[in-house]
Parts: structure tokens; C-alpha cells; sequence
């Protein structure tokens, strides 16, 4: 089977014609064109929220039995095209195979987890017997809102599209899905299988469309929700626009992470550097930013550089390739522009510092020292292969340090002090607090999102569920 499709999805009809321009994919790392994509007219996008509106209607009168039935089915589609769908991000998103067969692996428990959850989602029995309630009974049931209007990022085309996708079948809520234009075939892909397994028309439409056609769907009232994973600009911006409609921002973060004296300094240089660097750094909860006890700050700088300079870059194909391209060649320049603008006023270059491969979009993991909270580098998502390490005081400094961010997202803490790590518990300002692991670490049943700067919402099934639906109380 032939995943890379070069349609646009509506209506459960594969589209060929568009506005007359096209949305050319390219392999990340080679520049190869693979694929070649109509831009949807604002005409077409009406037949897509349309449609929705219709899918909504037989949705929603799905047992929960038939909707699970259908999820499992979904599941099994993508475990049958594992590797090709590993294959297909290395090219279109330029992640290193390791991680990418990884991405798929958990797409597989995503859809597993949402196929779960259909048949025990439920509301919530409401102590009302006692004053004027007494006697009465009273309990809520969960509905789905509508439908959803869903845009997705590039880093991880196929899992955060079933982040939206599988909670909104779970529920019985149709979806229109602006992928990213980096990235969409993954999208397309998902299309192909929920097209053989037979799902009512409008379940899911995909489209590729200009700016001004994707407000349209994200202004338009007939859909209910808008659930968008992506930067923080575009982010806010939407939100401002959306209208009268539920929102979900999965939006971004220059996540840190604290290490006390007492932690093992070898084995978490080890971590640290993967997390860091892994995929580039282009991930929301990437390790941009290391504060270190300043007890075992040039100890840790060291172990940490030279573990930084052991990692693999180049072809995402290669299995031992860690660091693989940048998703453009913008995004390359703005990389090196920020590091750049970091030395030119006083930040030192530990390791990496340049641009590794202008032909491959590769930049050299880089670690930086010296920096000033100002820098784009430190304050800002640089989404790319650089992280800065500085010295705290102390525990409590460093849970500051953590603080002073417009971000919250997740955060790193390694101590083996138990009254330290209730104090990044209770301190610390983010959706979540990862305790002797990296900021990075993701279950995809478990809570995710953030505050500040970087969102508002969670995923994780259950959690996407309930945003996806609204709870109504019966008394009697």
C-alpha cells in the first residue's frame, strides 16, 4: 500500500483539483521533492465543515461498543503499516528512524488507550441529599460538543494527529483537520485507513489550504471546538479569532531542568544530552534550559559537554543518528542567527555553535554557557538543537530560574531529597513535573499541557475527552 497520497480528503472523497496552486513536501534531509499537494479552495473547505456537521449527527448516536469497535480497527491499520509509517516521517519531518518507529509504537497505544476509554467514559454521581436537595438524586452524562476543527503541528505528524482524532471518534465528534504544510502526509495517510474502515461521511476531512482559508475554519461557528498544537504566536493569535467555541492550545516551551548536588551526575549527563538534542530539539519539551547546583556545576558541565559531543548527526535514515535535519532552511537561519546574537553579547559556545550541513539542514548540537535570561536562546522556544547550562545557588534558586519564563509546560528535577521534591512539586510553575527524568517524558494517557505562555488545556486521551465533550445534569 501506497501511504503518500496527493489529494486532499472531504467528504470521504479524495480531491484532486484545488485553487490552481500547489503545496510541495519535500524530504527534510535530501531536499528530494515526494510529494506534490492541491491547495483547497475556501469552497472546498465549506464541503468539509458540511460534512462534518452531517458525521456529527450519526456520531453521536454511536454506542460506545461501535465506537471502540471502529478505534480498534484504526489501531490495527496502523500496527499492519508500522514501518511504512516510520519510513514516511524520516522523510517528510526529517526525524531520525529510531524515534520515528518509536512515534508509531505509540500511536498504536494511543488508539489503544482511546479505544479503552470509549466504553468507560463517564460522568459523575453529584452529592446533592442534604438541604434542599434532600431526597433528590442528581448525576451528570457527558456530549459531545460538535464538530472539531483541528490543526497540527510537524513534529510529530501522525501521534499528535490521533491526540485530536482518536478522542473525538471516542466521543462521537467529527473533525476537520488543517495539518502542518511541513508535514501533512501522515495526515493523508490516517485519511486512507479510516477511509477502508468505513466511518460515516465527514468523519474526518483533511485538507492543505492557504492562511485565509484556515480561519475560515477556525472562525466558523458551525464547528464547535478548535484544538490546535503549534507555536505559540499562531497559537494566541487563533484563540483571538476563534469566536464563541471551546479551545484547546497545545502551544510551546523553552522547558528546564534542575539538578541537585546528590543526583548521579553521569547517568543524568547521559539523559540530559537526549533530551536535549534528540530530533534536533524540536519537540515542545525539548531540555532547552540546565540549572545546576552550583556544588557540581563545572563537574556536571563537563560530563555533560563531552556526552553532547558523542552524539551522532546526519541521516535520519541511520540508526545511530540522533540529531537529524532542521525542518527548513528558515528555521536553520534563525537558529544561528539566535546562537550567533548569544556570543556576540557574552555567551560562551561549549560545544557545537554552527551550521553542520547547509545542503542536509543539519546544525551541530550545541551548548552554550554565560547566557543572560534577555537572550532569544534562553527566554525564548528556539526549537533546535541548543541548550544553555548554568549555575544556581541553590535548590530553591533554581526552582526560580525554572520559573522565570513566560513558559510552563513541563520540567526536569533530579534530586534524591524528599523534601525537595515536594518543593518543585508545589513551586514549580508548569503542567507538569517530571522528578529524576527529563522534561520530555510523555505517556500519552497522562494529563499533558500547560500554563503561561504555553497553553491552555490537556491531552492525553481521557483528558481530551472530556474537553471534547460537555457535562449535563439531570436532578430528580
Amino acid at each position: 500500500m501506497n501511504l503518500i497520497k496527493q489529494e486532499n480528503y472531504i467528504a470521504n472523497t479524495w480531491v484532486s483539483q484545488g485553487n490552481g496552486s500547489f503545496l510541495e513536501v519535500f524530504d527534510k534531509y535530501t531536499a528530494a521533492q515526494i510529494a506534490k499537494i492541491p491547495m483547497a479552495t475556501e469552497a472546498q473547505m465549506e464541503q468539509a465543515i458540511v460534512a462534518a456537521q452531517s458525521a456529527f449527527i450519526e456520531l453521536k448516536s454511536w454506542s460506545a461498543g461501535k465506537k471502540s469497535e471502529k478505534l480498534w480497527a484504526l489501531r490495527n491499520k496502523i500496527e499492519e503499516h508500522q514501518e511504512a509509517l516510520a519510513q514516511l516521517i524520516v522523510k517528510e519531518a526529517g526525524k531520525p528512524i529510531s524515534y520515528a518507529r518509536n512515534e508509531v509504537s505509540r500511536c498504536i497505544t494511543t488508539v489503544e488507550t482511546a479505544a479503552t476509554e470509549a466504553v468507560r467514559f463517564t460522568g459523575e454521581m453529584v452529592p446533592l441529599d442534604f438541604g434542599p436537595g434532600e431526597g433528590k438524586t442528581a448525576f451528570t452524562k457527558r456530549f459531545p460538543v460538535g464538530p472539531v476543527a483541528c490543526i497540527t503541528p510537524f513534529n510529530f505528524p501522525l501521534n499528535l494527529l490521533l491526540h485530536k482524532i482518536a478522542p473525538a471518534i471516542a466521543v462521537g465528534c467529527s473533525t476537520v483537520v488543517k495539518p502542518a504544510p511541513q508535514a501533512p502526509l501522515c495526515t493523508f495517510a490516517l485519511a486512507m485507513f479510516m477511509d477502508e474502515i468505513g466511518f460515516p461521511i465527514g468523519t474526518m476531512s483533511a485538507l492543505v489550504c492557504d492562511i485565509p482559508v484556515a480561519e475560515k475554519l477556525v472562525k466558523d461557528s458551525r464547528m464547535a471546538m478548535l484544538s490546535f498544537t503549534g507555536s505559540e504566536k499562531v497559537g494566541w493569535y487563533l484563540k483571538s479569532i476563534v469566536g464563541r467555541k471551546k479551545v484547546t492550545l497545545e502551544l510551546g516551551g523553552n522547558a528546564a531542568v534542575l539538578i541537585d548536588a546528590d543526583a548521579d551526575l553521569k547517568e543524568v549527563a547521559k539523559k540530559v544530552a537526549v533530551g536535549a538534542y534528540i530530533y534536533a530539539g524540536q519537540t515542545c519539551i525539548s531540555t532547552q534550559r540546565i540549572f545546576v547546583v552550583d556544588a557540581v556545576f563545572n563537574e556536571f558541565k563537563t560530563l555533560l559537554t563531552a556526552e553532547v559531543e558523542n552524539l551522532k548527526t546526519g541521516n535520519p535514515e541511520d540508526d545511530a543518528v540522533l540529531v537529524g535535519p532542521v525542518i527548513d532552511k528558515g528555521h536553520v537561519k534563525r537558529i544561528e542567527e539566535w546562537v550567533n546574537a548569544a556570543v556576540e553579547n557574552g555567551a560562551e559556545v561549549l560545544t557545537g555553535g554552527k551550521v553542520a550541513s547547509e545542503a542536509n539542514n543539519t546544525f551541530m548540537p550545541t551548548l552554550l554557557t554565560n547566557t543572560k535570561n534577555s537572550m532569544l536562546v534562553s527566554c525564548a522556544e528556539i526549537f533546535g538543537p541548543v541548550a544553555i547550562i548554568e549555575p544556581v545557588a541553590d535548590f530553591k534558586a533554581g526552582i526560580e530560574a525554572i520559573n522565570d519564563s513566560d513558559f510552563g509546560l513541563q520540567a526536569g528535577v533530579y534530586t534524591n531529597s524528599f523534601e525537595n521534591v515536594k518543593a518543585a512539586h508545589e513551586n514549580i510553575e508548569a503542567g507538569g513535573i517530571m522528578i529524576n527524568n527529563i522534561p520530555g517524558f510523555r505517556i500519552d494517557s497522562m494529563p499533558y499541557g500547560g500554563i503561561k505562555g504555553s497553553g491552555l488545556g490537556r491531552e492525553g486521551i481521557k483528558y481530551a475527552m472530556e474537553d471534547m465533550t460537555e457535562p449535563r445534569l439531570m436532578v430528580y
